[in-house]
């Protein structure tokens, strides 16, 4: 499905392109369409940021609950020795 959007979005994008080199697409509509993809990139950047930090906190928290099963297998290693 994404393939297909994306091939339309690139015909699209073609046919704007011919419009422009004839000079019959008005600048205000290109204009337009800029800022709602940069209004996406930005939306989309802070959602990955958002994302990330989330999956961060919870990769520490793993890496402290390995830290405590470690000092489990220290134990019961040592008791085996005793």
């Amino acid at each position: 499905m994404f393939e297909f959007l994306k091939s339309i979005t690139e015909w699209s994008l073609q046919k704007e392109e011919e419009l422009a080199k004839k000079c019959v697409i008005p600048t205000q509509e290109i204009d337009k369409q800029i800022k709602k993809v940069e209004d996406k990139i930005k939306e989309l950047e802070e959602e990955y940021e958002k994302n990330k930090r989330e999956l961060e906190e919870i990769l520490v928290k793993l890496k402290w609950i390995k830290v405590e099963a470690l000092k489990c297998s220290k134990e019961q290693v040592d008791k085996d020795d005793k």
